[in-house]
């Protein structure tokens, strides 16, 4: 019977077809030889980008381990190793985490494999996939135990692939991953094969007809990339593998930088001067932000309307004279020229700034062209490359554009960001969706009627700020406070002491009288 190839290259038609469960990766040849002795018993019993229940189940083996990973040690294991190739630095960095026996030798093994797993046979790579698997289960397991270090041995086969030809468009320069992603997308076409038939941008797509999704071609007109699938049915090991070419590459991470690729995602709570910020520190946190809001308001002048530029550099002067890391709210940088926004950024940074906060937001209740915040963007990172750019989007915030905030924050992080901002999105599909499509960390602005940092933890989200929170409730604590002794109702009058204020709050080395 002959079937029909369907092409599509337009980004909504590659997303629907990514997306659409009739749609699998072409059916491994069938293997008539003894289970775990062949590169096609292997691609037989690893999980796909399918459907049905024999995938949920080797997903959900694949994800189990996954889960024992954190990206950031991922990172720094195969950033300290200098032996070997690529491919075999990634599945021994993997391999020893995931506490296999023998890593150098899995390590060996795996990279042969990877050399005909996506197509082709050679009876080296067959045994190869023995001698892992006599590695990995005893000579009776049963068949849960072969499919699961199946889905263990596939793992690292597709992340040493995947990694080593990132790490390979990405190495000899400093683009950032973003942009080589969609750029020079290690994956450039996707052949599937309809399990059933199907309908995709008006196409019908009868049962056995092939589907070729050319990746390179869609990315050239969307900003968002689909190398590692699309929602539903992403890449479980996507953090890792980024993680994974991050650390091969060796780009320098800052301290403030470090924090967002933790186990658990940045606190960071905001404050208003060098009071509040120090008061903060003094309990443990780890890095503070700054309020617009709060030194705006501070000083009787609106948020958002550029009139802070010269209030937020001296109070970034007096928090850099502290001994803790801080980022630095700067509006939309105060400044539609690109190269005036560069030059705030370096005297935030020469006053001490661990990062900064550009927002596209305007006080019309507007959103900037994308491309000029891009714009800033990149030209903050060309003149500062170790100042934090956190780029924000108001879509949420605003109520505007909401359904374009992925391809807002795709062209930041492209520019250059190393982090983007998503204040007022607190749905936690929506949330999950971005994580899903970003490379760099999402930050989420923590709402009471939204989902707490446990959840946001497991949503994918590293940095959590609580933006002009801590700054409204001092005013109406101060308010409550006074109002209660005003009018004889009891109030609670717990407080630092003076002599505690003043320890943690005097600058040191400025004379008080300045």
């Amino acid at each position: 019977m002959t079937h029909t190839m369907h092409e599509f290259n337009r980004h909504r038609d590659v997303r629907a077809a990514l997306a659409d469960p009739a749609l699998v990766p072409e059916l491994p040849a069938s293997d008539d030889g003894p289970a775990g002795a062949s590169v096609a018993w292997l691609r037989a019993t690893v999980a796909r980008f399918s459907s049905g229940e024999s995938h949920r189940r080797r997903r959900a083996l694949v994800e189990a381990e996954l889960a024992r990973l954190e990206p950031a040690a991922l990172r720094r294991a195969v950033a300290a190793g200098t032996e070997g190739e690529v491919r075999v630095r990634v599945v021994r960095a993997l391999a020893a985490a995931l506490d296999m026996p023998e890593p150098k030798m899995v390590a060996e093994a795996v990279t042969t494999v990877a050399e005909t797993y996506f197509g082709g046979a050679d009876p080296a790579a067959d045994r190869a996939v023995a001698r892992l698997m006599a590695r990995l289960v005893s000579e009776n397991a049963d068949q849960a135990a072969m499919e699961a270090a199946a889905n263990r041995i596939g793992l690292l086969v597709q992340a040493c692939a995947a990694t080593a030809a990132l790490v390979e468009a990405a190495a000899g320069g400093d683009v950032p991953l973003a942009r080589v992603l969609r750029e020079t997308p290690p994956v450039r076409t996707m052949r599937r094969i309809a399990a059933r038939a199907t309908n995709v941008a008006g196409q019908d797509i009868a049962e056995g007809d092939v589907v070729l999704l050319d990746l390179a071609a869609a990315q050239s007109t969307h900003p968002v990339p689909l190398t590692f699938g699309a929602p539903p049915r992403v890449c479980p090991g996507r953090a890792h593998a980024l993680s994974l070419a991050d650390g091969l590459l060796r780009r320098p991470l800052t301290a403030f930088a470090r924090l967002h690729h933790q186990t658990a995602p940045l606190l960071l709570p905001n404050a208003w001067d060098y009071a509040s910020a120090a008061a903060l520190v003094a309990q443990g946190f780890d890095a503070i932000g700054t309020t617009s809001l709060g030194v705006a308001a501070g000083l009787g002048l609106p948020d958002g309307a550029a009139a802070t530029a010269e209030a937020t550099v001296a109070l970034a002067r007096r928090l850099g004279q502290g001994s803790f890391l801080f980022t630095v709210d700067a509006e939309g940088g105060f400044s539609d020229d690109p190269e005036e926004v560069a030059e705030l950024a370096r005297r935030l940074h020469d006053a001490g700034a661990a990062g900064i906060n550009l927002e596209d937001g305007r006080s019309d209740g507007t959103l900037a062209p994308v491309a000029l915040h891009a714009e800033k963007v990149a030209a903050v990172k060309a003149s500062v490359p170790a100042l934090f750019v956190n780029a924000r989007t108001d879509t949420h915030w605003l109520g505007c554009q909401e359904e374009k905030t992925a391809e807002r924050l795709a062209v930041y992080e492209q520019a250059g960001a190393d982090g983007v901002f998503v204040p007022g999105l607190s749905d936690p599909d929506g949330i999950a969706a971005l994580t899903a499509a970003l490379v760099v960390p999402l930050n989420i602005l923590y709402t009471p009627t939204g989902p707490n940092l446990t959840e946001l933890t497991a949503l994918g989200v590293r940095r959590i700020s609580l933006g002009s929170l801590l700054y409204r409730k001092a005013l109406a604590a101060a308010v409550t406070t006074a109002t209660d002794i005003r009018d004889g109702r009891p109030t609670d009058l717990s407080a630092p002491s003076y002599t505690e204020v003043q320890a943690t709050s005097v600058l040191r080395a400025v004379d008080s009288r300045t």
